[in-house]
């Protein structure tokens, strides 16, 4: 089953449980793949959002609500916050499993060997692969000053 039929269906379950909270969030999303929808069909390409692209996008969507969290934190807005963080938790539902910084080491090692990576001007084909594979799986922030480290 592809992500939009997931949350689809997650979005009749809160209407049924009333759930308000996580249909708000859920409608959100929903809304933020018909922009990238609309925005593609714009260009040309009728086919709509890949799940590539889906997972894309609800990763955005916690680092703004991350970014967010941590903004109204420093205000003083903890209920805003705690907000912010729920619906990072609903979003995360549909995204794979993170990896964790052994599995991100090892990706990185095998995205510098299939690419034959040496310096780091070689840096945008690791970063290729790696996304290519790993959407949705690794903060790709974060990955940089990783693969950057390794090529140096």
């Amino acid at each position: 089953m592809d992500i939009r039929s997931q949350i689809q269906d997650a979005l009749k379950t809160a209407m049924k449980a009333r759930e308000a909270e996580r249909l708000s969030t859920l409608r959100l999303i929903n809304a933020a793949i018909k922009d990238r929808d609309i925005a593609l069909r714009g260009e040309g390409n009728d086919d709509g959002v890949s799940d590539a692209e889906v997972l894309g996008i609800l990763g955005k969507m916690v680092k703004q609500r991350q970014e967010s969290a941590r903004a109204y934190e420093e205000g003083g807005r903890l209920e805003l916050a705690q907000q912010e963080l729920a619906e990072i938790k609903v979003i995360e539902d549909f995204l794979p499993r993170q990896l964790d910084e052994a599995e991100t080491a090892a990706a990185i090692d095998a995205a510098i060997a299939e690419t034959g990576a040496e310096s780091i001007r070689d840096m945008g084909k690791v970063m290729g692969v790696l996304k290519s594979k790993y959407t949705g799986q690794m903060d790709f922030g974060s990955v940089g000053p990783k693969i950057k480290d390794m090529l140096a």
